[in-house]
């Protein structure tokens, strides 16, 4: 693989995606989501994805592009509660859906990223996260079709005390999409803030990855103490300039001091 990794346009980036594909898709809510590339594959018209993300985005933004074009077909993420179509084809079983808690989901696809395959955690133990049956998908009538299958549970020695623990495997996909603030032609990127939180996670976790950019240097430009994630999880850069729209999910101000009522 030459080290140079950069491609000419999104849509290029994502042109091999076929039908049925996985992916891990960076971002939170509407923060770091990689629109260049989520649409450059709305575009491309690959469909049947299963996606892991935190969230599926709103109903005109994010992964709820593809969601409204049908395109997604099982969804695995922790929070769904702002897109209004996702909960219509969940329930009218239209889409599979894997509820997952968000640290269990973070650390499913770090673990993914790193070659374990598996960990137990406290996160769910008790719960239908562990024993089963959360629906997975609905019937047309609104009956549970699939449900959940249980999980392994163990008994570890916690500081003196007997504590049960559930079985988490971790999460591969064929691959990821990210948005960075910067990045190198080695794949070397940097994310900005908060809009760093899944997207590491994400890359990781992909057999390809590919990362959208708002700024490319070259290799060297960026202090190796400061890299988030190195290119060698990072197959794939196209830069997308920083003049791309940046959404804000719910924006929440309050009056200046002295204000009038």
């Amino acid at each position: 693989m030459t080290m140079d990794k950069t491609v000419a346009t999104a849509r290029d980036a994502v042109a091999d995606i076929p039908n049925g594909a996985s992916l891990a898709v960076g971002g939170f809510g509407l923060c770091g989501n990689p629109m260049a590339l989520i649409t450059a594959l709305l575009d491309g018209g690959s469909s049947d994805l299963s996606i892991v993300s935190n969230n599926c985005g709103v109903d005109d933004w994010g992964l709820g592009l593809l969601l409204g074009a049908r395109r997604i077909s099982t969804m695995t993420s922790s929070y769904v509660g702002e897109n209004k179509e996702f909960e219509r084809q969940y329930l009218s079983g239209e889409l599979t859906v894997n509820l997952t808690p968000q640290g269990t989901l973070a650390e499913k696809l770090r673990a993914g990223g790193a070659g374990i395959a598996a960990f137990y955690t406290q996160t769910g133990v008790g719960t239908q996260m562990a024993e089963g049956g959360l629906p997975r998908r609905y019937a047309p009538d609104g009956s549970i079709a699939e449900s959940s299958k249980p999980k392994d549970t163990r008994t570890f020695d916690v500081d003196g005390i007997q504590k049960p623990f559930v079985l988490e495997e971790a999460i591969t996909t064929d691959f990821s999409l990210v948005h960075a603030l910067r990045g190198d032609r080695h794949g070397n990127l940097v994310f900005n803030k908060s809009a760093r939180n899944f997207s590491p996670l994400a890359a990781m976790a992909g057999r390809i990855c590919i990362a959208q950019v708002e700024e490319l240097v070259e290799p060297g430009d960026i202090d190796p103490d400061a890299v988030h994630l190195p290119g060698v999880f990072v197959h794939r850069v196209v830069e997308v300039g920083s003049g791309i729209e940046k959404r804000v999910e719910r924006r929440t101000v309050r009056e200046s001091e002295g204000a009038r009522p």
